[in-house]
């Protein structure tokens, strides 16, 4: 059986002033995830209102638009993964052995004050009856995530 990976990207597309965008930094996301893929594990792409995942502009330039980044962009399955992620209302915990919080700075918004990722965490993290023991993990900005708050 392979091991499942819950993968958590952001909805914030823009900072406080609209005129500021920001989004995922999608090399955070595609570097993992080309990682688990090769490993053999099976993905799902969560975000916390569900929906799309926007992508943060200065990501996708020189020199952090990289091999694995533009390999996503060009894939049109995978660029709908970000059209469509589910949202944590729609997760079942004991299906997953790990999360993994993908980085940029929008995820300052919106994970930490997810009551839906921070169910999923505790859920994987810290129930002491489970007979697995599940892994979360953070990139970059994501250690905002629920991780610190739950």
């Amino acid at each position: 059986m392979s091991r499942r990976i819950l993968t958590v990207g952001t909805n914030v597309g823009h900072y406080d002033d609209p005129s500021h965008p920001t989004g995922l930094w999608l090399s955070e996301l595609t570097h993992a995830w080309q990682v688990f893929e090769e490993a053999g594990c099976e993905q799902t792409l969560v975000s916390p209102a569900g929906g799309q995942v926007p992508l943060e502009p200065r990501a996708l330039t020189f020199p952090n638009y990289d091999k694995t980044a533009k390999a996503w962009r060009a894939d049109p399955a995978k660029m709908a993964l970000l059209e469509h992620t589910v949202s944590p209302d729609q997760i079942d915990s004991a299906d997953y052995d790990a999360i993994y919080f993908t980085g940029g700075h929008a995820v300052m918004y919106d994970f930490p004050d997810s009551e839906g990722l921070q169910r999923i965490t505790r859920d994987l993290y810290e129930v002491p009856s489970s007979p697995r023991s599940a892994t979360a993990t953070a990139a970059c900005s994501a250690p905002s995530s629920p991780t610190a708050h739950t």
